[in-house]
């Protein structure tokens, strides 16, 4: 369904709730069962990170519009830098014109550049999880649908990967969400910055609909859920 867009450059959120019911009406879903599940506190990963060799690590997510998933970490004390960008699929089709399409195998995501020794590729994890992701909607984030906002971790070494299917697992086994976790896992085969006027769009943009109503709660839910971790200044990419 194709849906008008906004100012923003997202669909507006009177748009994406039309959408929704006739796709749910269409498809006999409840209106309960496709609403996201609420951000929480998660359990922090059993398994500790290894003791850090470096001052500066990256960890790539994508967990559907990078403009929130940017925008939370931002605000998460230890992180020197998060960028918006494509990773999945070939630089010569890592545009957003191109990638909005859903079929050049890139997802929106966000290169996370933080310092191991403040924060844990674990606790990174852990918040993207928590406030940032909704890991149970497969090939979207509500409002937004399309294999380009799905919910996966690129992971750069054999030490991510594990980390990452250990807390996977730990968090499926805890039953720590209402339904199963369709986040997927694959290698870190490149990252390609957006252009920049997506660049720290919450920041400049905290008033656009769709930031207010999709992503602002989320930088909420980070300070409420997460007071230690939560910076009150962003950091924001050049």
């Amino acid at each position: 369904m194709t849906r008008p867009p906004s100012p923003s450059g997202r669909p507006s959120p009177l748009a994406a709730v039309f959408a929704g019911l006739v796709a749910l009406a269409a498809t006999g879903c409840s209106v309960a069962s496709a609403a996201p599940e609420e951000p929480r506190r998660l359990p922090a990963p059993a398994a500790s990170d290894p003791a850090p060799t470096a001052k500066t690590e990256s960890a790539v997510l994508s967990g559907g519009c990078f403009w929130g998933v940017q925008g939370v970490f931002q605000h998460v004390k230890g992180v020197a830098r998060v960028t918006a960008g494509y990773s999945g699929g070939q630089w010569t089709t890592a545009n957003y014109e191109m990638v909005g399409s859903g079929t050049t195998g890139h997802a929106e995501s966000v290169r996370i550049v933080f310092d191991p020794h403040v924060i844990s590729y674990g606790e990174i994890l852990r918040i993207f999880f928590s406030v940032a992701t909704d890991p149970t909607q497969l090939n979207g984030q509500f409002p937004d649908e399309g294999r380009q906002y799905r919910s996966e971790i690129f992971v750069a070494d054999k030490t991510q990967k594990a980390q990452a299917q250990a807390y996977l697992a730990q968090l499926a086994a805890a039953k720590a969400f209402d339904r199963p976790i369709v986040t997927r896992i694959d290698p870190l085969t490149g990252f390609y910055e957006a252009e920049a006027y997506h660049q720290n769009y919450l920041y400049k943009h905290p008033d656009a609909p769709y930031i207010a109503t999709y992503d602002l709660p989320k930088l909420q839910a980070l300070k409420a859920l997460f007071p230690a971790d939560y910076m009150a200044k962003p950091v924001l990419a050049n």
